[in-house]
């Protein structure tokens, strides 16, 4: 019996969920960091140091960001990325990324960049802010942004999880963490993490949060696949 040949058209709706063809990068690894243990106890910041701060969060106290729970456990902030196997050398996006200082803090509170990738810094606020990278590998710097003022713009030479602070407002912390890999995610408000368009190979993902430290885990994708990976960190009493 002639078996008919599948014809290209065929070939191309088995690798064509949503639209999208199947091709060299097409794999994922999907995945969910949470925390076990008991998470420390948070208290508003006290803002009485700047009273227009005060008065911005009299009925929206501002809270800690480096340890947010979701649902289940679930951990946000956490970034996953590619530390070993990414043979990826796409150039920086040449769009910057915005790190925004509005309503006396950060609106990102962890801002994930390539190397060499442009940061773009504005002060939203009707008073100074002073943006402090606390580097130790890339160069330390310290800068005064008067309100009213254009935003000014840097970038790092190399990779660094690098903390930032404002020496004004001692409760502005963040950070900015620079990666060599196109490969990373910041965990959302259920833990959720995807890494998107990976060519075939063995690859070491690493999860990194500024409180529990860092888990690395080891994943082969063979072809046009989606993997699952899961992480968890425990809080220590």
């Amino acid at each position: 019996m002639n078996l008919a040949k599948p014809t290209l058209i065929t070939l191309v709706a088995a690798c064509l969920p949503l639209q999208v063809f199947c091709a060299p990068g097409s794999a994922a690894i999907n995945g969910r960091v949470t925390l076990t243990g008991t998470p420390p106890q948070v208290k508003p910041f006290d803002l009485s140091k700047e009273p227009a701060c005060v008065k911005m969060h009299g009925r929206d106290p501002l809270f800690p960001e480096t340890v947010l729970l979701g649902p289940d456990n679930s951990l946000r902030n956490v970034v996953v990325y590619i530390s070993s196997g990414d043979s990826d050398s796409a150039p920086p996006p040449s769009a910057p990324a915005l790190y925004e200082q509005q309503g006396c803090h950060y609106t990102t509170h962890i801002l994930t960049v390539r190397i060499g990738q442009e940061v773009k810094i504005s002060n939203d606020d009707p008073f100074s802010h002073n943006i402090h990278p606390l580097a130790k590998i890339n160069r330390e710097w310290n800068k005064m942004q008067p309100p009213n003022t254009p935003p000014f713009s840097y970038a790092f030479e190399h990779q660094e999880f690098i903390p930032i602070k404002c020496n004004i407002h001692p409760w502005m912390q963040g950070y900015i963490v620079v990666l060599s890999t196109n490969h990373f995610a910041v965990t959302d408000h259920e833990g959720r993490f995807s890494l998107p368009n990976l060519p075939p190979g063995h690859y070491v993902v690493t999860a990194w949060h500024e409180v529990y430290g860092t888990q690395s885990k080891e994943i082969t994708i063979v072809g046009a696949e989606t993997q699952s990976l899961e992480f968890t960190f425990t809080a220590k009493p």
